[in-house]
Formats: C-alpha cells, structure tokens, sequence
C-alpha cells in the first residue's frame, strides 16, 4: 500500500502539467467553433431576411407550352405510318400517309375542268369586240337602209307628178280629138271632108280617150310606189332606232357573258386549288418539334376529317406557370428578373422573367367555379396563375432538357 501511494504521488505531477498545457488550445478551439456557428447563423439570416424581404417563392410552379393534337384534315385510308410512341420528331418530318388515288382523280377531274371553263371564257371574251363590230355594222347599214328609202320615197313620188302630169295631157289630147270627131262629124255628112278623114279623127279620139285610162292607171300605180316606199323608209327607221337602242345592249350582254365565263374559270380554278391542298393533306407532317404521345394510327386505319392521330409534346418555346398566392403579388409586376430550379434537372437553375400575370385566379377558371354566396363563407387564399419566360436558354438550337409538366421553383426579385 505504501508503495502504490508512493507510484501515485510520482505521477500526478506530470499529468498536471499536461492539462495545464491542453487548456488554452481547447479553448481557442470552442472559440473558434462558436464565431463559426454565429457567422452561419448570421448568414442564414441574412439569406432569410434577403428572401422574404426582397424574393417571392412558390413551389406550386411547373413548365408548360402548347400541346399539338395532330388530327387528319382528309378522310382516307392509312398505308404508312413512319413515327413511334415517345419518339423525337422534327418540324416537318412526316407522320403518316394516306392513300392518294381518289385525290389524284379529283385533282386530274378539276384540271380537266378548268381547261374546259378557260376555253369557254376565251370564246366568250372574242365575241365581245365581234359583237360590236356587227352592232356598229348594224346601226350604219340601217343608217344607210332609211337614206335609201328615203330617196325611194321622193323617186316614187316624183314619178306619181309625171304619171299625174301625163294624165292631164292625155286629157287634153281626148278633148281636142273629141271635139275633132264632132265638128267632123257634119263636115262628112256634107261631103267637106272625105270619109277617110273622119275616120282618122274618130281613131285619133278613141287613141286618146284609151290614153287617159292608161295615164290614170300609172297614177295609181305611182301611189302604190310611193306608199310602199312609205313603208319601207318606216321599216328603215324603225330597224336604224332599234339597232340604236339595243346595240350597247347586245355588247353589254356579251360582255356579260364572258364575265359570268371568267366567274367559271376562277370558280374551276378554286377548285383545282382545294383539290390540290386535298391531295397535300394526304401527306401529314409533324407541326413542330417533340415527342410523340398519345400515338392512335395505324397502317389500315380509315380516317375521317378532324380525327386525333397523336398528340406533340413540344420541346422548344416553352415557359413556366407560377401559381403565387395572392398575397404575393403586391409587388410583383412584368419583366422582374425570376430565378428557377428544376427538379428533374438535379435542381438545375435556370433564369427568365415575369412576362404576364393572370386575369383570374385559378378556381375562377376552374370547370366549376366557386359561389360564395351560397352555404358558409370560408376565406382561403387564393392563388393566380404567372408566365415567367425563359431567359437564358437556346431551345431553338438544341437547348431541349426541358419538358412540360416538370416541377419547378421560382424566385421573383421583387426588390
């Protein structure tokens, strides 16, 4: 027992000097450890002042764009489907086929249309400058037809006077042989004058009494002349009148009718076009760049106008819906630097800018919105839909990590 004390006593003091010597360095080690866990909490405040002060945050965010629904504009038989569910596909590649046959005869159909329609309106368009060559023709032979009956007119009454005039002289002649007969007449019951004589006279009387009769006659004809002449100068005028008045008439008609005809060949013409888009939509191709979704057409597939072939998840000119509280909005507005997190990208930031904010909230747009003025009233805070657009992304050229509906959390500097 002696010896055991003895043993400790010996030690203790060297065990003294180290604890001595370890303390300060333990100290300034605690000290170290305390100033570091200040300064962290320190700067974890500030970051949390600094983002609820001057940043706006939700997690109710994610990344969205314009669904194409690819549908058939044609009816027809599928013979080739070139895409696959969940396939990449580029603007423009091409999706499917349709059989082509009964567009082509449709288009062959229009064409042979529209040549007949073209060759009807260039006959129609020539027989405008011939018809007014033949109503100028018209109305100057009418002219002229009324100028000649009208000198007929003046020819037939100048011959009715001679005819007229021939009548008096033969008149006169039946009264002078007429008297000739009668004086002769005693003259040969007295033997004065011979028998030869007076028969002369006697022939001479009845020469001239049938002379009278023969120029009466050619009176009468020279009316009827001057009478038909009449009628004839009023044929005349009325055929000259008449070519006067419809002639513009006739040349507006044919016009008329070369306008319907060229009517004709552009409604051919409207139908060799839709025959031929017709024939295009045979052919379908991708609207824009993405993956394919929702794929329903196969090889054998009889389509009808308007059906759903696939659906197009685009990749490019896509943006972020922020659904905010609306108590965050106070001081939010357009071009406020945003930045985001993706979740599915390892929380790759990515950095834009608020482009518009809602018109309505989110349960206004719903299928059926709220009444509050029915039942118990219950105040929830509602939340407003925010585009914010990306920034600092190329997706036009190859920039495609991207997909909608991937969550996002954006941070709004709304300093």
């Amino acid at each position: 027992m002696p010896e055991q004390s003895e043993h400790t006593d010996t030690q203790s003091p060297a065990t003294t000097t180290v604890t001595q010597e370890e303390a300060p360095a333990q100290k300034s080690g605690r000290k170290f450890i305390v100033i570091a866990v200040i300064l962290l909490l320190v700067i974890g405040a500030g970051i949390f002042y600094w983002r609820s002060t001057y940043t706006e945050s939700t997690d109710d965010a994610q990344v969205d764009g314009d669904l194409y629904q690819v549908s058939s504009r044609v009816t027809g038989q599928v013979i080739k489907v070139y895409v696959e569910d969940n396939q990449r596909i580029d603007v423009g590649q091409p999706i499917a086929e349709i059989d082509p046959k009964d567009y082509q005869v449709a288009l062959e159909q229009a064409q042979a249309n529209l040549a007949s329609a073209q060759a009807a309106a260039i006959q129609q368009t020539v027989n405008v400058p011939i018809t007014s060559v033949n109503v100028h023709t018209s109305v100057d032979t009418t002219g002229s037809d009324v100028q000649s009956s009208t000198a007929s007119v003046e020819q037939a009454r100048k011959q009715e006077q001679a005819a007229e005039a021939r009548v008096v002289a033969a008149k006169a002649n039946a009264v002078k042989s007429h008297l000739d007969v009668e004086r002769y007449t005693p003259l040969v019951q007295k033997d004065v004058i011979s028998k030869q004589q007076y028969d002369a006279a006697v022939a001479t009387d009845a020469s001239n009494q049938a002379a009278v009769l023969e120029a009466e006659a050619n009176v009468i004809a020279s009316q009827a002349q001057v009478t038909q002449a009449l009628q004839k100068l009023s044929q005349s005028r009325f055929q000259a009148a008449q070519s006067v008045k419809t002639g513009p008439d006739q040349v507006r008609a044919q016009q008329a009718k070369a306008n319907a005809a060229m009517a004709d060949v552009k409604q051919a013409q409207a139908k060799v076009d839709q025959a031929q888009l017709n024939l295009s939509y045979t052919h379908i191709t991708a609207p824009t760049t993405g993956i394919v979704n929702k794929k329903n057409v196969q090889v054998g597939a009889n389509l009808s106008i308007g059906q759903d072939l696939l659906t197009i998840i685009p990749l490019t000119n896509l943006w972020v819906t922020a659904n905010f509280k609306e108590t965050q909005l106070s001081r939010m507005h357009k071009d406020q630097d945003v930045t985001m997190k993706v979740d599915a990208l390892g929380g790759r930031k990515f950095h834009g800018k608020v482009f518009q904010i809602g018109g309505a909230t989110g349960s206004r747009l719903s299928l059926f919105p709220p009444e509050n003025a029915t039942g118990n009233y219950v105040k929830v805070v509602q939340r407003i839909p925010v585009r914010i657009n990306f920034t600092n992304i190329d997706q036009e050229n190859g920039d495609l990590a991207l997909r909608p509906g991937m969550s996002v959390t954006p941070d709004v500097e709304v300093k």
